[in-house]
C-alpha cells in the first residue's frame, strides 16, 4: 500500500518540497509519495485531523502554520525542542497520533558544519532578524558557544525578546541587542566572524542588502537564509568582497532531510535531494 506524506502551508505552489522528497523516495525505490496541501489558517485544524483521519503518515508544516498548529496538538505530543522554539515543521504518525518536531535547529547546524565548516566557539556572531527562523538559529548558535551574539531586528521589542530567551538558553557567552541600521551594523561587523540573514530581506531581487556591502570583510563568513537561484544578492556580494558566503538552500536541504529521517528511520539520499532542488530553482528560474 502507498505510503503518503505531505506539506502543508499557505500559499503552498512554491514549495520545494515536494521536489525534494519524491527525489529521495524514487531514489531509494519506496512505494511512498510526497503531495503538497495548501490550508488556509481557519482550516487548519480540521484539515490536519482531516488528513489524520485519511491515514497520512507524515507531514511537514511551514508559513503560516508552524506556530498556530501548537493549538491542535496535545502538549505531550510536542517534543522539548519544537515547543521551546514555539514552532512545528514536521508530524510523524506514532501509534495512531501526530507527534511534532523542529527539525530546523538540526537543518541549520548540518548545514553549517557541511557547507561552511565553520566552528562557532569563542567567535562574534550578527544574527539578523527575530522571528521563527532567527529563533532556531540562536538555538542552535547558543550551543555552539560562541563568544558573543549580536541580535538585531527591525523591531526592538522582537529583539529584545529573543535575545532574552536565547541569554535562557545560554550555557555560556554573551547575547545582545543591537540596532538594526546600517550606521550601527557597519561599525560593527569588522568584529564579527559569522554573519547570518534570517530577516527576509532578499527573497525579492529588489530588495535591498540588510548590511553595507563596503563593511562585509574577507575574514567573514555569510549564511543567508534566503536562497534563490542562481543565489542571493547578498551572498554574490559577500564572494565578491571575498567572503565565504552560502545561502538558505543547504538548510533547507539538512532540515528536509532530518524529517525524512525521522518518517523512515533511515539516512536520506541528501545529494538526490540537493540535486533536485537546485534543478527545480533553475527551472523556475528559465521558465516564462
Amino acid at each position: 500500500m502507498t505510503r503518503v506524506f505531505g506539506v502543508m502551508g499557505f500559499p503552498i505552489s512554491h514549495s520545494l518540497s515536494p521536489v525534494m522528497h519524491n527525489a529521495a523516495l524514487e531514489a531509494l525505490d519506496l512505494d511512498a509519495l510526497y503531495a503538497p496541501f495548501e490550508v488556509p489558517p481557519h482550516h487548519l485544524g480540521k484539515v490536519l485531523w482531516g488528513l489524520h483521519a485519511a491515514g497520512i503518515e507524515g507531514l511537514n508544516v511551514t508559513v503560516p502554520h508552524k506556530e498556530h498548529i501548537l493549538r491542535y496538538l496535545r502538549r505531550a505530543d510536542v517534543t522539548a525542542q519544537a515547543w521551546a522554539l514555539g514552532a512545528v515543521n514536521t508530524l510523524v504518525r506514532r501509534g495512531g497520533r501526530f507527534v511534532a518536531y523542529n527539525t530546523d535547529v538540526e537543518g541549520f547546524r548540518r548545514a553549517l558544519a557541511e557547507e561552511l565548516c565553520v566552528d562557532c566557539r569563542n567567535q562574534r556572531v550578527l544574527l539578523l532578524g527575530a522571528g521563527g527562523a532567527a529563533r532556531a538559529v540562536g538555538r542552535a548558535l547558543v550551543s555552539m558557544r560562541p563568544r558573543t551574539i549580536y541580535v538585531a531586528n527591525r523591531t526592538a521589542t522582537k529583539t529584545a525578546r529573543l535575545v532574552r530567551w536565547l541569554q535562557q538558553c545560554s550555557p555560556s557567552g554573551t547575547i545582545e541587542a543591537v540596532v538594526f541600521d546600517r550606521e550601527g551594523l557597519a561599525e560593527l561587523l569588522p568584529r564579527i566572524e559569522l554573519l547570518i540573514n534570517a530577516t527576509s530581506l532578499g527573497l525579492r531581487a529588489s530588495d535591498p542588502l540588510p548590511v553595507d556591502p563596503a563593511t562585509i570583510h574577507k575574514r567573514l563568513v555569510v549564511f543567508d537564509l534566503v536562497y534563490r537561484a542562481p543565489t542571493t544578492s547578498l551572498v554574490q556580494t559577500a564572494r565578491r568582497r571575498g567572503a565565504l558566503a552560502v545561502d538558505g538552500l543547504a538548510m533547507l536541504v539538512y532540515q528536509g532531510a532530518e524529517s525524512f529521517r525521522l518518517w523512515w528511520r533511515r539516512e536520506p539520499p541528501i545529494a538526490v535531494m540537493r540535486r533536485a532542488v537546485e534543478h527545480a530553482l533553475r527551472k523556475n528560474v528559465h521558465s516564462p
